[in-house]
C-alpha cells in the first residue's frame, strides 16, 4: 500500500524519488510505503495553502464554526476507525488509541467556539469622540509538525485552532505512522473545508527543513524530542517565524509517606507503562520519600507481573509493542546501561510474556530501584516502558530533585496532606502538575506546555494560548463625524 501527500484537496499524483517503510509494530512486518516529500513538493503544498488563504481568512466566523462542528460530528462518528488506524501503525492498544482520539475530539470542541474566542476589545470614547478597539487576525500559512506517539491527538491540538482562526495549514505528520493525518484531512474535506486550507505532506528532515525555511510559512507548531525541538525553534525563528516547539520530558511522581500506596502504585504502573511509555507525559521516575520505598516498589512489582502485553487488537491486551524495531533496541540498551551503572533491576521486561507474534517490537514493563541522578536511565528521556525509582529522605529533597532536572513538562505528587500538595504546586518548576493525578494533561479549554527544556517558545499548545499563537492582534483607533477637528497640529496626540 502507498501512502501519499494530500495537497490542494486531492491526493498527490507525482512521482517520488524517496519513500519510507511503515510497520505494523505488533508483527514487525512492513504494512505500507509512505512517500517522502522533496522541497519542491513542500513548496507545492505551501502554494496551495497560500492560494486558499485569501478567501478562507475572509470566510465568516459563522461559516468557519459550521465547518468545525461538522468535522466534530464526523470525527465522533468515525472515532473507532481512527483509533484502529493508530493501533495498526503505532502499536498502542485499541483502548489507549480510543482515549487519544477522544482527547483530540475535546480540542476540536474547543475550536467550535471560535466566534467567542476571537472577540476583541472595544473602548468607546477613549479620547474625545475617539474609539479604540482590538481585533485578532490570522497569520497566513502555518506549519504543523507532529510526532509519532500521538498521530491523531497532536494534529488535533493544533490544526482545528489554526483553521478556525482563519489560517491555512501544511501538516507534516511522523513518517512512522502517517495514515491518521490523512484520515483527519479527509474528514475535514467531507465537513466542507475548502481545498487547500489543510494540506498533508509526509517525509523526513528535508520536508521539515523546507517548512522551517519557506518564506511564506508564518508560524510552526512542533512536538518531539528536545534536541529536535531546539533545532526547530532556532531554525524557524532565524527565518522570521513564530514557533512553539514542545520538547521532551522526564516526568517525576513524588510519593509522600502519608500517601495511599495502593493508589500510588496503580498510578505509577498506569502512567509509566501506558502506550509502552511512549508518551511525553509518561511517569518515568517515581521519587519515593522515606520510609515508603520498599512497600511501594513491592506493590508496583506485583502489578507489573499481571500486565497483559501483546497485540493491541487482541482482547485484554493492556500494553502494546514499541513503534519500531530500532526504537525498541534503543530502549533495551538503556536497560543494559541501568544494570551496568548499578541500579537494581527489579523487573526485567525482556522476559515478560507476550500475547503476539514473535517478530513484533516487544519489550515488557521494566522496573529499576535505587536509581541515582547520575545514571543515564535517569538523565535521558528513554521513551519506553522503563520506570525508575529514586529514593529520598524528605519532601524538600524530592522537590530539589525535580527542580534540578533539566526537563519541566509534567509532574505529580501523591499525598493526603493538602498543605503539602499546595506547597508542591507552588514550589515545583514544572509546567503541568498533578495532585494524586499521574498524567496531568490539561483539559482542552486550558493549554498544554512545559517549562525549561520541555518547551521552546512562549506559547503553550491548544486552548486559549493556541488561539493566541495562531492570531496576531491589531489595534484600531478611529474618529467619526467630527467636523471640528481643530486643524493642523504637529504635536504628539494626547488623550483628552
Amino acid at each position: 500500500m502507498r501512502i501519499t501527500h494530500r495537497i490542494g484537496g486531492k491526493a498527490w499524483d507525482g512521482v517520488t524519488s524517496r519513500s519510507g517503510d511503515v510497520y505494523d509494530p505488533a508483527t514487525g512486518r512492513v504494512a505500507a510505503q509512505v512517500d517522502f516529500a522533496s522541497s519542491s513538493t513542500v513548496d507545492g503544498a505551501v502554494e496551495a495553502a497560500g492560494s486558499a488563504f485569501a478567501s478562507w481568512r475572509d470566510t465568516s466566523l459563522a461559516r468557519r464554526a459550521n465547518v468545525m462542528f461538522a468535522f466534530r460530528e464526523l470525527l465522533n462518528a468515525r472515532k473507532d476507525e481512527l483509533a484502529a488506524i493508530v493501533t495498526a501503525e503505532h502499536g498502542k492498544v485499541l483502548s489507549d488509541a480510543a482515549g487519544e482520539v477522544q482527547r483530540g475530539l475535546e480540542a476540536v470542541e474547543f475550536a467550535c467556539g471560535i466566534p467567542h474566542l476571537l472577540k476583541g476589545g472595544f473602548s468607546e470614547n477613549a479620547s474625545t469622540r475617539v474609539d479604540v478597539y482590538s481585533i485578532q487576525q490570522p497569520l497566513g500559512v502555518v506549519g504543523v509538525i507532529s510526532p509519532f506517539n500521538f498521530p491523531a491527538m497532536v494534529p488535533l491540538w493544533f490544526v482545528p485552532n489554526a483553521i478556525a482562526c482563519g489560517n491555512t495549514v501544511v501538516l507534516k505528520p511522523s513518517e512512522k505512522d502517517p495514515s491518521a493525518a490523512v484520515f483527519i484531512a479527509d474528514l475535514f474535506a467531507e465537513a466542507g473545508l475548502p481545498d487547500g486550507v489543510l494540506n498533508v505532506v509526509h517525509g523526513d528532515k528535508e520536508a521539515v527543513d523546507r517548512i522551517l525555511e519557506h518564506p511564506d510559512v508564518k508560524a510552526v507548531s512542533f512536538v518531539g524530542s528536545t534536541p529536535i525541538a531546539r533545532y526547530v525553534y532556532e531554525t524557524g525563528t532565524r527565518h522570521g517565524k513564530r514557533v512553539q516547539a514542545l520538547g521532551g520530558a522526564k516526568n517525576h511522581m513524588v510519593v509522600l509517606p502519608d500517601a495511599d500506596l495502593d493508589l500510588a502504585a496503580d498510578a505509577a504502573v498506569s502512567a509509566g507503562f501506558g502506550s509502552a511509555g511512549e508518551r511525553c507525559m509518561a511517569i518515568s521516575v517515581v521519587v519515593a520519600v522515606d520510609p515508603v520505598g520498599d512497600e511501594l516498589v513491592a506493590k508496583v512489582k506485583d502489578r507489573i507481573a499481571r500486565l497483559h502485553v501483546g497485540d493491541g487488537r487482541r482482547p485484554g491486551c493492556e500494553m502494546g509493542p514499541l513503534v519500531t524495531g530500532a526504537h525498541r533496541d534503543k530502549v533495551v540498551s538503556y536497560v543494559d546501561a541501568g544494570v551496568t551503572e548499578g541500579a537494581a533491576l527489579v523487573v526485567d521486561g525482556r522476559g515478560h510474556p507476550i500475547d503476539g507474534e514473535a517478530d513484533g517490537f516487544w519489550l515488557g514493563p521494566t522496573l529499576f530501584d535505587h536509581v541515582g541522578t547520575d545514571m543515564s536511565i535517569y538523565r535521558d528521556e528513554i521513551f519506553g516502558p522503563v520506570l525508575s525509582v529514586l529514593r529520598v529522605a524528605t519532601y524538600d529533597d524530592a522537590v530539589e530533585v525535580v527542580n534540578a532536572n533539566r526537563y519541566g513538562n509534567g509532574t505529580a505528587i501523591f499525598t493526603n496532606d493538602g498543605g503539602a500538595a499546595r506547597r508542591f504546586q507552588n514550589e515545583i518548576e514544572v509546567g503541568m502538575v498533578g495532585v494524586n493525578v499521574p498524567i496531568p494533561v490539561p483539559v482542552a479549554y486550558y493549554s498544554f506546555g512545559g517549562w525549561k527544556d520541555s518547551l521552546f517558545g512562549d506559547s503553550h499548545a491548544y486552548g486559549p494560548e493556541g488561539v493566541h499563537f495562531f492570531t496576531r492582534t491589531k489595534v484600531v483607533t478611529g474618529r467619526w463625524l467630527d467636523p471640528s477637528h481643530g486643524g493642523v497640529n504637529l504635536g504628539f496626540p494626547q488623550n483628552t
